[in-house]
């Protein structure tokens, strides 16, 4: 109850901010006029005139800030369409030339006054009252203002002019920005507002704040006239001043610095948020002047070479993405709401690092990174081409300038892939007071700076030769999670060899969020310009794939390996605390023990019997210890036992489930099964086929190969359930059918010569036809089982007892728990529209049983052998010329080996995984015997048990 107070008051608090700064505030303090809307839900209209494309050649209105594709104008461009259209292709290159009248505060006159642009794309010329307000400003992502003050009105409206080019004058920003694999777009996509500062101020405010305490604050002075001093207070997160510096300033000084020391300061990290404030007076004697506040946090960045990298002394491990700011509505105008949002997924993937790809973000967000816990490295633009230096200059200048006091930032990003200009390396420390690193972000060896090797798309074997090498190795970008590959899949192997190596600083996942765009030109269709920007891990709209959930156990920093309880359970589980500043009795931990749902029962889900918070124990980050359960006797009594993990604010972290018994004890009350079952089964017989009916279930099964050939369910329509068991891999040559009657049914044998040995059925009086199967297989083989035909477009939905609700490949097995899961019948394809989540259709694992729901009715499979993967219908995971993997042959497969998936890089043409690592490779069966039994009822099943009530989830009275 307390995170869900705390989270909804700091949303409130984020809504509120724009709307507050418009507040005026005192004199001495900077003040703040917003001339557009503040995000993408509040904007203001202004008058526009577009020259190219859409609603072009008139003056109308535009909503400011946005995207002005997203508003019906000029032209869209994806950044590699030369690419597409070659190499005289003419990107879009229309310019928007904006009108808009203000007034401005008679109490602003005498003061200075600025005109402050948070980004807009591309070339921006400003006129205020019909005079240019300085150089066009050429640079998409970056906070620009101008001086102003001389130019306006204080009597009557003034005019502000802004013309923006799509394209810039400048072509290396062209090169660096907008010739990249992302969308582009043109417009003023962030606010604009004036600021006003008394005659004599401070600005360019720079922090650096150590762990150990120390603290000094660089800032300019502005037109001091007289001498006078500065005063740096601390205050702490209550508010209370903890440390105060001065300093003495003299007549015509333009920069102070101040420095104390703060004794045992709370650090920032990741895990631990602290943050504290500066507040910064200019006094004339007891006059103030003027007063700023600034957050920051202290901490320590070390890059320790051919060891790793440290904050406050402590090594730790990136577990990151990459993140585009992006909305499909509206573009690169984004709102706190979407920032909020995108931080807390990231962290709930367990993930606690960023990478700013590839252009720095919106200030919100570097806020929320800053007060929520997340690791930056923040971006200067540069897809595979740089800035030239007298382009790039300004614009490291404005980064820096803008982002420097974030204590999340722990690293500037010179450029991606390329786009690195090694000229601009040292301008970052001549604006940032704290000297952050510099690092580049590259795609091919040799590039390494500050001895950190960041280069991308390495497979797990590559990844081991770099790691034994003499850099520290840190990947901003591996594992391309477009489609259904990379993200988490082969992640398990990859993060066990970092985690493990002493120069590995972790790495970022490319990439956070499918880019769809909504196309106001198509009919507002969802356009991710096919295979170039579906590089999420979540869709446009956040949709969670399933690598999302794999990824959030891969990267738990709670890590618990038991796989399934032994059969003398005592309650104590091991516990690897992999949190680098957290010990884990600072978190929390809670057990229910839980009932599943049976076929028959309307409702999914489980039924909680019993739960209790359990006492969390004192384990030491990068420690293992034993967490003591203390259930209660009858534990066994239950289905399932469920663990969960909060971090100390309360997040859940991870939601371990292990069933307290067999397959066979999940089936009690599903397979309705006497020992003497003495119901009268028919058997009809022909020359071609054996016919056998129970219950008003027929089933029949073919003598030329042994299969079934058609099924009636016991709602007397036919169920087009046929043509199985087929292997899926080796051969069989069928070679007779026999039958014979036993006491609780009738027996049918199908002999076989080949890798299947046996399949022996047996039709029950009560209806459940059982099937026990043994075949054999040896050397190296995608998929193993059989398979069965059912058309698909029949099929309605499916509830199962198994992993869920994600499908899984053999590579990707994290992330899906046991419990009873529903899916209605869905035709996803990852990353491409319509984003419908989970897939229907894939390898779902460890299967008790599924209930298919068809418009021909329902049918029931069950097993009570462990390890059962249930393929359902035709998909495939990675798009190419020939997609990927292939697929069992038949709809339905009952596997015990499936295959696993690979990436779009870093991997050959036929998208082959097994570079990937061990779990990657694909199934070596050594030729030893496979036996599994089934069970099948064609129609609404009976059941031991009554369906239950529907109950509403238990509220989690943890906290």
């Amino acid at each position: 109850m307390l995170a869900k107070t705390f989270c909804s008051f700091l949303l409130s608090l984020v809504l509120l901010l724009p709307l507050a700064a418009k507040a005026q505030q005192p004199a001495t303090q900077k003040q703040i006029q917003y001339l557009s809307g503040t995000d993408n839900r509040r904007t203001v209209k202004w008058d526009f005139y577009c020259t190219g494309g859409r609603k072009s050649g008139y003056w109308t209105t535009i909503a400011v800030p946005s995207c002005w594709e997203q508003e019906g104008f000029g032209l869209y461009n994806y950044g590699r369409d030369y690419k597409t259209y070659g190499k005289n292709f003419r990107f879009a290159d229309e310019q928007g030339l904006y009108k808009h009248s203000f007034t401005v505060p008679a109490s602003w006159r005498g003061r200075r006054i600025e005109i402050v642009f948070e980004g807009s794309m591309t070339d921006t010329e400003v006129k205020v009252n019909g005079q240019v307000a300085g150089a066009v400003h050429q640079g998409a992502f970056y906070r620009f203002k101008y001086d102003i003050t001389d130019k306006l009105k204080y009597d009557a409206p003034n005019v502000l002019e802004v013309k923006v080019s799509k394209m810039s004058a400048e072509p290396t920003v062209n090169n660096a920005e907008r010739l990249a694999d992302y969308w582009v777009f043109g417009g003023i996509f962030r606010p604009v507002y004036l600021q006003s500062y008394p005659q004599q101020f401070l600005e360019n405010v720079g922090i650096d704040a150590k762990a150990n305490g120390s603290f000094a604050v660089r800032a300019n002075v502005r037109n001091l006239r007289q001498a006078g001093q500065v005063q740096a207070d601390i205050l702490d997160a209550t508010g209370q001043v903890v440390r105060t510096a001065r300093a003495e300033v003299a007549a015509n000084d333009t920069v102070v610095r101040l420095a104390t020391t703060l004794r045992n300061p709370r650090q920032w990290t990741a895990e631990t948020p602290n943050l504290y404030r500066t507040r910064l007076t200019l006094r004339n004697g007891s006059e103030t002047q003027y007063q700023t506040t600034e957050q920051f946090g202290f901490r320590t960045i070390e890059i320790r070479r051919g060891k790793g990298v440290y904050v406050n002394g402590t090594q730790v491990k990136l577990k990151g993405t990459n993140r585009h700011s992006w909305w499909p509505e509206t573009g690169r105008t984004l709102n706190d709401s979407i920032h909020l949002a995108d931080v807390k997924l990231i962290k709930e993937m367990n993930m606690n690092a960023v990478r700013m790809s590839h252009y720095p973000p919106d200030a919100k967000f570097l806020q929320l990174c800053d007060s929520l816990g997340l690791y930056v490295l923040d971006e200067l633009a540069g897809w595979q081409t740089a800035y030239s230096t007298k382009a790039g200059e300004p614009l490291v200048r404005e980064m820096v300038l803008k982002d420097q006091n974030h204590p999340s930032i722990i690293f500037w990003s010179n450029g991606n892939e390329g786009g690195t200009n090694k000229e601009l390396d040292d301008d970052y420390g001549r604006y940032d007071f704290s000297n952050r690193p510099v690092i580049h972000a590259h795609h091919k060896p040799g590039n390494e700076h500050n001895g950190i090797d960041t280069n991308h798309y390495e497979n797990f074997y590559s990844t081991q030769k770099i790691l034994a090498d003499s850099l520290i190795y840190m990947p901003t970008e591996f594992l391309h999670s477009q489609d259904d590959g990379g993200g988490g899949a082969g992640l398990a192997d990859l993060w066990e060899l970092h985690w493990k190596a002493q120069r590995s600083a972790g790495g970022f996942l490319w990439a956070l969020v499918d880019e769809g765009i909504v196309r106001t030109d198509q009919n507002n269709i969802i356009d991710v310009n096919a295979v170039n920007a579906p590089d999420g891990v979540v869709g446009p709209h956040r949709e969670k794939e399933g690598s999302f959930y794999a990824i959030r156990e891969i990267f738990s920093p709670i890590k618990i390996r038991l796989k399934e309880l032994p059969a003398k359970f005592n309650g104590s589980v091991d516990v690897e605390n992999r949190y680098h500043h957290t010990n884990l009795n600072q978190c929390f931990f809670q057990w229910e023990l839980v009932n599943y749902r049976k076929p028959n029962d309307p409702f999914a889900g489980s039924i909680t019997g019993k739960k209790s918070r359990i006492k969390s124990p004192a384990v030491a980050p990068l420690a293992v210890g034993k967490l003591k359960l203390e259930l209660p006797k009858d534990w066994k009594n239950y289905d399932a036992l469920v663990l969960s993990a909060y971090d100390p604010f309360k997040n859940l972290v991870y939601k371990w489930t292990w069933k307290t018994g067999s397959n066979a004890k999940l089936l009690d009350g599903v397979l309705a099964l006497q020992a003497k079952d003495t119901k009268a089964v028919e058997v009809t017989e022909i020359d071609t086929a054996l016919t056998v009916k129970a219950s008003n279930i027929t089933v029949t099964f073919s003598k030329t190969n042994g299969r079934i050939m058609a099924v009636t369910g016991n709602n007397g329509d036919r169920l087009s359930f046929t043509n199985g068991p087929v292997l899926v891999a080796g051969t069989s040559k069928f070679t007779g059918l026999q039958h014979r009657t036993e006491a609780d049914g009738e027996v049918i044998e199908a002999s076989y010569t080949g890798d299947l040995k046996a399949v022996r059925w047996k039709m029950h009086g009560n209806g459940w036809l059982r099937m026990e199967y043994e075949y054999a297989l040896s050397g190296d083989h995608a998929f193993a089982g059989i398979s069965f035909t059912y058309p698909e477009n029949f099929v309605i939905g499916a509830k199962w007892l198994g992993q869920g609700p994600y499908r899984v490949w053999k590579n990707r097995l994290q992330g899906v728990s046991t419990n009873v899961w529903e899916n209605a019948n869905n035709n996803t394809h990852t990353a491409a529209a319509p984003w419908i989540y989970p897939e229907f259709k894939g390898y779902f694992a460890d299967i008790a049983w599924m209930e298919m729901n068809t418009v021909e009715g329902k049918f029931l499979i069950a097993s009570p052998d462990k390890g059962l993967f249930i393929r359902r219908f035709n998909f495939y995971g990675l798009s190419g010329i020939k997609p990927a993997p292939g697929l069992p042959n038949g709809d339905i497969s009952f596997l015990d080996a499936i295959p696993p998936i690979g990436t779009k890089l870093g991997l050959n043409i036929d998208n082959n995984p097994k570079n990937l690592g061990p779990d990657s490779e694909t199934n070596h069966l050594s030729g030893a015997p496979m036996k599994r039994t089934l069970f099948f009822y064609f129609g609404l099943a009976p059941a031991d048990s009554k369906p239950q009530p529907y109950t509403a989830p238990v509220k989690d009275d943890l906290f």
